[in-house]
């Protein structure tokens, strides 16, 4: 009865927020500057400014744009201090720009293709920002150096390795906190111990780090939470892989003074192979709480014990206070992968609340009792293979949720689909990955490659409202004052809506997929929003076949700022067209043999090619469509040479000429089945000949 009577307050509370939309609620939420990815430590995802506001968010207007040639997969959201804006591209490069003007200011890239090729092997291309503090602007590259860079120049004050592992790389952006600045990095999926870091913001030099997965019994002693870890492992585990990798959020609480750490997924995914037997094998798929001084482990929670199938807790953790049963609880709240939304006593790390948010088959509920998940049978594919939802991509991945402290909702994008797990062999339009043999399976349900912005109500753990999207992988969100919230889509438009309702209010063509989240601020009392359009990352990888909406890997990659009045234009661009354009050379004989080994090394190329050769238009081009890959010696001359190493494609120098000829006899074949199946789409101009 408690909990009714507190979830009816909630919602009378909503009821006169409404009326007062443009009210900032103090002390949460960015202000005029936006100096984190997440907007403030808590990773709220609001801003208190509300000039643009639901009365005249229909006269917001393009004020400047950014054109970001050479750019792919664009998953940042700016950051905004004293009116300049920082933000990375596809490989990790830094650009300052004027907040007002959009002029740039300075470009910093890491050039990770010189200093460390062999690190773009496994590269969905992608970097998701920089954090600030103190006049330093903090960036890390693929592989693995993190940067202070001063934030006036662009000049290096201090780099570090972070990563020990070269099976470890950084897509996510670091976070600060006092006078030190934090970074995790990703590699579970290998098998790579995970970790984060602390290091001091002057200097660089390391303060602390914490494992999230137990190493070798010598590594683990004395140390109490490696120790009580490892016993929820068997086997030689260290030896065959564990994972955790901590590759995207990390948040700071400064009214508790600690860290909250989300962490990846086990590996090998055929948790048989990691560790045989049974064992919850901590603390992967977990939230993990430390001293933010020392590191110590503080608590932990587990949302998936003994994952096997990639549904990590890496996603946003949201630092917030919400009255529950009539009492002021300090929770942190997070909407992992696995398709449940969780909500933590932050003192204590125990659950107070879980409901589904989305389509999730895996389990039937969270027990309160022992905050364990209810699970169905035969999940971990024990049998002859299990389907089930969410597939590896999740009901929620690395896309900004955001907590409006007025609403007192969550704005969540989620998605479905479900994934064939089995440990047989991979059938068509699946790989076998970790011991596992997985695929995304279309279309099982009529839902199944759509996506939605969720108002979720963590009280009461139900929607609020929810808006649908007819594509899967859309951007994130941002909440403000004005009583807004903002997303871009894969449909390649920003939307506006109301916070307490989920009309929609306002939209612009960015033209272009949007992956990233938007973000705000103030520059000479005039209140922007900026977007980051440009679609890829995961969604042109083994997903491709429900990401794929039809954007191009030549289309037009930006930055997008907004104002009231604003009324610069933006140039037409070519639409989205699901239609391949194949090349091919008729005379060219191609054999079975060749072609059937040349789709087994192709696997090198689904990360950002996309499974079967299907792309999604970024990070990397529809292979079918390319004209270097019409010859042997141009396929040669990129994949073995590096003849496009400067823009991030990797070369494969321990590929043979045989391999690579079988290759191109696949990449031939798959180009032919193309032109045959839709003739009326293709070129008729003519190709190189041999």
């Amino acid at each position: 009865m408690k909990r009714r009577v507190a979830s009816l307050l909630a919602v009378s509370l909503l009821s006169l927020a409404a009326f007062h939309p443009a009210q900032p609620v103090a002390g949460v939420g960015a202000g005029r500057n936006w100096p984190s990815h997440g907007g403030d430590a808590q990773e709220t995802g609001y801003s208190q400014l509300s000039q643009i506001n639901t009365a005249n968010v229909g006269k917001l207007g393009l004020a400047w744009r950014m054109d970001l040639p050479g750019e792919m997969s664009l998953e940042a959201t700016p950051v905004a201090v004293d009116g300049v804006l920082y933000f990375t591209g596809t490989q990790a490069v830094v650009r300052a720009v004027d907040g007002a003007s959009g002029k740039l200011l300075w470009r910093f890239d890491p050039e990770t293709w010189k200093v460390a090729p062999e690190r773009l092997k496994f590269n969905f291309s992608a970097n998701r920002g920089v954090a600030y503090a103190n006049g330093r602007v903090f960036s890390a590259s693929y592989d693995g150096r993190l940067f202070a860079l001063d934030a006036r120049s662009g000049k290096v004050l201090w780099t570090v390795q972070t990563t020990e592992d070269p099976r470890q790389v950084i897509s996510g952006a670091p976070r600060v906190f006092k006078d030190k600045v934090i970074i995790g990095q990703a590699g579970a999926d290998f098998g790579a111990r995970g970790y984060v870091t602390a290091y001091d913001q002057a200097t660089g030099k390391q303060a602390w780090r914490f494992y999230v997965a137990p190493g070798s019994p010598e590594q683990n002693r004395g140390d109490p939470a490696m120790e009580k870890a490892a016993a929820t492992w068997s086997g030689e585990f260290w030896k065959t892989g564990t994972g955790g990798g901590p590759w995207d959020d990390i948040t700071y609480d400064p009214e508790l003074n600690q860290i909250y750490v989300g962490t990846a997924n086990a590996a090998p995914y055929n948790p048989q192979l990691r560790s045989p037997g049974d064992g919850d094998n901590l603390y992967t798929a977990s939230i993990v709480a430390l001293d933010a001084d020392t590191g110590k482990y503080a608590w932990h929670y587990q949302v998936n014990p003994r994952d096997a199938w990639d549904y990590d807790a890496v996603q946003q953790m949201t630092a917030a206070e919400l009255i529950i049963d009539g009492k002021p609880r300090k929770v942190l709240m997070q909407a992992p992968k696995n398709g449940f939304f969780y909500v933590l006593d932050r003192i204590t790390g125990k659950p107070i609340s879980a409901g589904k948010i989305g389509k999730a088959t895996w389990a039937d509920h969270i027990d309160m009792t022992t905050g364990r998940p209810v699970e169905a049978k035969g999940i971990r594919y024990e049998g002859d293979g299990i389907t089930i939802w969410p597939a590896m991509m999740g009901v929620h991945s690395w896309q900004t949720m955001a907590f409006s402290p007025q609403t007192g909702l969550v704005y969540v994008p989620i998605m479905q689909a479900a994934a064939h797990f089995s440990r047989g062999a991979p059938l068509e339009d699946e790989i076998n990955f970790g011991g596992v043999s997985s695929g995304t399976v279309k279309k099982s349900d009529p839902k199944d490659g759509t996506g939605a912005l969720v108002a979720w109500d963590p009280v009461r753990q139900a929607p609020a409202w929810r808006v649908d999207h007819t594509t899967m992988f859309n951007g994130g969100a941002m909440a403000t004052a004005g009583g807004l919230v903002f997303q871009g889509a894969a449909d390649g438009r920003l939307y506006a809506y109301d916070a307490m309702t989920g009309k929609r209010l306002w939209s612009f063509n960015v033209g272009m997929g949007v992956i990233a989240a938007p973000m705000t601020y103030e520059k000479g009392g005039r209140q922007y929003v900026a977007i980051l359009a440009g679609y890829g990352g995961t969604a042109g990888g083994a997903f491709s076949p429900l990401m794929n909406v039809g954007w191009k890997a030549n289309g037009p990659r930006r930055l997008l700022v907004f104002a009231l009045g604003g009324k610069a234009a933006l140039p037409a661009s070519p639409a989205r067209s699901l239609a391949v354009r194949a090349l091919d050379d008729p005379s060219v004989r191609l054999d079975p043999v060749d072609v059937a080994a040349g789709k087994e090394i192709s696997l090198y190329c689904i990360a950002c090619h996309g499974l079967n050769l299907v792309s999604a238009g970024g990070p990397a081009p529809d292979l079918r469509e390319s004209a270097i890959a019409l010859t042997p010696d141009g396929l040669w001359s990129v994949v073995h040479d590096g003849a496009l190493l400067p823009r991030g494609m990797p070369k494969f120098e321990e590929l043979s000429r045989k391999q690579v000829e079988q290759l191109w006899s696949y990449i031939r074949h798959r180009a032919r089945e193309t032109r045959e199946s839709a003739p009326q789409s293709q070129p008729k101009a003519p190709v190189p000949k041999h």
